[in-house]
């Protein structure tokens, strides 16, 4: 971690200051807008609280959803606005823009340890374009710019980068643990070393699959993305999730798998169904058994027990994306079950990805995990080996 971070703003300096902190405040609600996951606030607080405690006048800014660059009153920050203020025992003003006089105004009131939430800061298409103006506008509420947003440090958007160009910037503690359980955990294993990687998709993980090829002792990969790799071995998948244009990359995958020695390991069995809801017929087939008329939807219990025994002699796991249909419950146990073994390893255990945590918490395990990560695509990009862009942008130390 070779960011500067607020513990090296001298304390007597954040007095009176106002201080601008992106945060990931993009967490999940039901239809009545109630917040159903609030692990991204409560991540946040320490850092809060940091400068509050200091004199600081906090002004936060997040994104919430994919408003797409306008105005969505389903996506406004008013619920997140009233759950900070309970977690924080303290008054949290909320303004309904970013930029402009009515945000001026509130700033300009806030008194040495207030806090302001900004709106929805996706609401404005300036925002996603890194356009400069506009960073220049939020940069002008403040005089020092923290970064605590891990969720969104790899996207070059306004509020995670652009801001930094016009403001001293720095990581909070958030960030500051993210990069070092990722990077110290990771790139230092205790071995064996082994990574789980479920989710649908082979494309979406390609870069992330190839690193850590070059780091692990063993790979377990399940979920959609293990039919490219059983149809890249010239077996038939039915009518499971496929993607037909990377079956050569799967194929490259298993043989650079091979030549360096690692243990790639796929499902033996899959839970198998016509369609994937609730209340359809299942069974379970060998991998190579899958009928033309159904889907593989979830891991079976011999792969469970294989996976199983893999998890038992590793002494650092990186787990991320689901090895089933993980959102129906019918599909839900294999992941649950691997979950259950993951927490009982006695391991060094990194988790990332949205599913992944929420798996892990439906276990009722998230307490035996060294770390959860609060970035599913900035965990995978970091692991990756790519810059991240809102880490890039701050203070070296």
């Amino acid at each position: 971690m070779n960011k500067k971070t607020i513990r090296d703003i001298p304390e007597g300096e954040l007095r009176g200051k106002r201080v601008l902190v992106r945060v990931d405040f993009n967490v999940p609600l039901d239809e009545n807008r109630n917040i159903t996951d609030d692990t991204r606030i409560v991540e946040s607080l320490p850092t809060i609280k940091y400068l509050i405690e200091r004199g600081a006048r906090v002004i936060l800014v997040s994104h919430l959803g994919r408003p797409k660059g306008k105005p969505k009153d389903e996506l406004r920050m008013d619920p997140i606005a009233r759950r900070l203020e309970e977690l924080l025992g303290q008054k949290v003003v909320k303004v309904n823009d970013c930029i402009g006089e009515e945000v001026k105004q509130a700033v300009a009131q806030l008194k040495d340890g207030d806090v302001l939430l900004l709106e929805n800061i996706r609401f404005y298409p300036e925002e996603e374009a890194n356009d400069e103006n506009f960073a220049r506008a939020l940069a002008e509420l403040a005089d020092i710019y923290v970064n605590d947003a891990f969720g969104a440090a790899h996207r070059a958007h306004a509020s995670t980068a652009g801001v930094a160009r016009f403001l001293p910037a720095y990581a909070g503690f958030l960030m500051e643990k993210e990069l070092e359980a990722l990077g110290e955990k990771l790139n230092n294993p205790v071995r064996p070393f082994l990574a789980i990687l479920g989710g649908a998709k082979v494309s979406s993980k390609i870069g992330v699959l190839r690193k850590l090829l070059e780091k692990v002792d063993v790979l377990l990969v399940g979920g959609g993305m293990s039919y490219t790799f059983i149809k890249a071995m010239g077996y038939e998948v039915g009518k499971s999730l496929l993607e037909e244009a990377m079956i050569e990359e799967a194929r490259g995958i298993l043989e650079a798998a091979k030549a360096r020695g690692v243990r790639f390991e796929l499902p033996e069995d899959f839970v198998v169904a016509p369609e994937g809801k609730e209340g359809v017929e299942t069974k379970v087939v060998d991998w190579d058994k899958i009928p033309p008329d159904m889907g593989g939807y979830d891991i079976g219990p011999k792969t469970v027990e294989k996976f199983g025994r893999y998890i038992q002699e590793a002494r650092t796991i990186f787990w991320n994306g689901p090895l089933g249909l993980f959102e129906v419950d019918l599909f839900a146990r294999g992941t649950i079950e691997i979950a259950k073994k993951v927490a009982k390893s006695g391991a060094v255990v990194v988790v990332g990805g949205g599913d992944t945590v929420a798996a892990i918490k439906k276990a009722g395990v998230e307490d035996k995990i060294t770390h959860i990560s609060t970035g599913g695509g900035a965990s995978l990009e970091f692991v990756e080996g790519r810059p991240l862009p809102g880490v890039e942008v701050l203070l070296d130390k």
